[in-house]
């Protein structure tokens, strides 16, 4: 499986001293009596020197086919495939050399292992790598590189005896066509396919004078099957190439690279659009620091939308390609990206990073790490300290002798989709997708999908999304509901106990905690339409994620993000004066129930006015099981009726 791509890898290639010195060497030296095929080699030698690799393949040839037993003409048309990345051509070149007389030059047998290696043929690798490294003295360096490519060979070898479960799916012409479709992103719900497609440029000229380019597409799942895709359209295709996108969870969010644009920061940088109802924004360039004067590329964008991970060449990287990641600042401003470390990064290249939704797991490509040839998939889970752990690799028949990359998990963990031209295919490279066995899954996630109305008008309203881990207190997915029609996706990890806090200003926020352990899909959305309430008088608002100890007045830590909310919702409208109102259910004496309702109240009193609200702004009262919302005869009714609310009791004033 090779991947049909452009990609930025850069070869680890040698030319020996001690190969030049052997084809230096004089006439009487070389292993022919052939005076043609001495003369088909100088002229081979020459042109090598001069960089014409044409010619000397030509001479090469011709020498050898003159005398086959011509040691130096094999050794010499095996460097020159070596040093352009030529595996396959090299190798019998070099075996025919190394039959000849294996010791003339023993590193041939280091560059034949190498070639085995990068051919995916593991074994003969191994035995060849071991024969090098058997042999007389040898230099540092080399060694070092043959023990490093014995390992390698090794490990790819015990690979393909241990292979991963692997079973692709071309899911058909509506998405793959006779061009090249790569970079593939969804949304949470995985019903919306955005990717990259490389066309033929009918009239190459000017600024565009590139025989191809390459433009968005999107396609939906509707009704089992996915919609012919079709063109994005201006204005975030362009006559240019734009690529290697990533979207937000609710598709509203789109990051890609754009290269040689007259705003541009570097030879290649990351641009950001926008989507409200059908219609994209201009695509703007966040310019320095997420940029730079160098290569920076392939995006990828947490399910948050605070933290963006991307591939660079830039200052600092501890090869050619390294992965870096960037956070966002409370302006929307991105803060001076970051390299993201030894664990990651190598002196190879990383690529193609992709963070999923659960934002602890990332897939990335490598040619640095332990691997079977060129880039190799590897994922890696960042523990609750923000360390990553060492890089796995994704197992063979996922990845092969070539290069895999540009790999992408759905929200749910189940399936990847990644780019390859398998011999299926509908024309050069497709897009595939398979299930991903479990080992290598992240934590999964589900999706919620609604819209946000006015509660008195019902009109569509554009509002915030924050999703919060309850029991850490952190933020999982920043989100807004789409100004045009008040829609929202939300991606929401499974099995965690998760507060949903919905605000916009001029409106009462709106709170809900839940757990959910399944997963949706297609046929069976998770839908929730959320009405906001316009800031009125004795409205009551129930504060959802406001916990207490059992029988207790005393709040539980897990309460402090909803009361952080409340507290900016005090500050952000220092005219309101509220009262906080405790409820219980039925169970216990009804004087035990007023006495705990009244100093839950005041719990929640007290936390915002040491905070820093007057208490001339906050009333309390207790009502025990007095306003119950639900029956007090099933344990589900009885948890909505203990509950904490608030309500505005007048507006402006003292």
């Amino acid at each position: 499986m090779r991947i049909v791509l452009m990609v930025f890898v850069l070869g680890l290639f040698f030319t020996s001293a001690g190969l030049a010195e052997l084809h230096g060497q004089s006439g009487d030296e070389l292993t022919t009596d052939s005076r043609r095929a001495r003369r088909a080699y100088q002229r081979a030698w020459d042109a090598y020197r001069s960089f014409d690799e044409q010619t000397a393949v030509e001479q090469l040839k011709l020498a050898a086919e003159r005398d086959p037993g011509f040691i130096e003409a094999h050794l010499l048309l095996g460097e020159i495939y070596f040093s352009r990345g030529d595996h396959a051509l090299c190798i019998d070149p070099y075996e025919t050399a190394i039959r000849l007389d294996a010791g003339l030059f023993p590193a041939a047998k280091y560059y034949l292992g190498k070639s085995y290696y990068y051919t995916g043929r593991y074994l003969e690798a191994k035995e060849m790598l071991r024969r090098f490294l058997d042999t007389g003295p040898r230099g540092k360096e080399i060694t070092e590189r043959g023990k490093e490519y014995l390992l390698r060979s090794s490990f790819a070898w015990e690979a393909v005896n241990d292979p991963v479960p692997f079973e692709p799916v071309n899911p058909g012409s509506a998405i793959n066509s006779e061009h090249a479709e790569y970079s593939p992103a969804l949304t949470a719900d995985e019903q919306t396919l955005i990717f990259t497609r490389k066309k033929p440029r009918t009239k190459p000229s000017g600024m565009y004078a590139s025989s191809h380019y390459e433009d968005f597409y999107v396609s939906y799942y509707r009704e089992g099957a996915w919609t012919p895709a079709r063109n994005l359209g201006p204005p975030l295709n362009t006559p240019g190439n734009e690529g290697a996108q990533t979207i937000t969870a609710d598709g509203r969010h789109l990051y890609f690279a754009a290269c040689n644009r007259p705003d541009g920061v570097g030879r290649c940088d990351i641009y950001y659009a926008r989507r409200e109802g059908d219609r994209w924004s201009t695509p703007v360039n966040p310019g320095r620091p997420l940029n730079s004067v160098d290569w920076d590329s392939q995006p990828s964008i947490s399910s948050d939308g605070n933290t963006i991970y991307f591939t660079s060449s830039r200052e600092g990287s501890m090869g050619p390609m390294d992965i870096w990641k960037a956070e966002k600042n409370a302006d929307g401003s991105w803060d001076v990206p970051e390299n993201l470390g030894p664990v990651i990064n190598t002196s190879g290249n990383e690529l193609s990073p992709f963070i999923h939704h659960d934002n602890q797991t990332l897939y990335f490509a490598s040619d640095g790490h332990l691997g079977m040839g060129g880039l190799d998939i590897f994922y890696s889970r960042r523990d609750a300290e923000g360390n990553w752990s060492e890089p796995q690799n994704i197992g063979y028949p996922i990845n092969t002798h070539g290069d895999e990359f540009a790999m992408i998990v759905g929200a749910s963990g189940r399936s990847a989709w990644f780019a390859s031209d398998m011999h299926d295919g509908y024309g050069d490279s497709d897009l595939y997708m398979f299930e991903l066995y479990p080992e290598a899954r992240p934590h999964p996630h589900t999706y919620m999908r609604g819209i946000v109305v006015d509660a008195v008008t019902d009109e569509p309203l554009p509002a915030d999304f924050e999703l919060i881990n309850i029991d850490s207190g952190q933020t999982i997915t920043r989100a807004s509901s789409d100004p045009a029609d008040g829609s929202f996706l939300v991606a929401i990890p499974s099995g965690i106990d998760l507060a949903l806090n919905v605000s916009k200003e001029g409106y009462l926020f709106f709170s809900e905690n839940f757990s959910y352990a399944g997963m949706r899909t297609v046929a069976d959305p998770w839908l929730r339409n959320i009405h906001l309430q316009p800031i009125v008088e004795g409205k009551p608002v129930v504060l959802r994620n406001i916990f207490f100890e059992t029988d207790s007045y005393e709040l539980k830590e897990t309460s402090f993000v909803e009361l952080n909310k409340l507290l900016r919702f005090m500050t952000d409208n220092p005219g309101l004066h509220l009262e906080i109102g405790g409820h219980t259910d039925s169970v216990g004496t009804f004087s035990h129930n007023m006495e705990l309702s009244l100093n839950r109240a005041k719990s929640v009193r007290d936390f915002l006015i040491r905070k820093g609200i007057g208490k001339d702004r906050i009333e309390y009262a207790g009502y025990a099981d007095k306003r119950p919302v639900d029956t007090n005869k099933t344990a589900e009714g009885r948890a909505r009726n203990r509950r904490t609310e608030f309500q505005i009791i007048r507006e402006g004033g003292h």
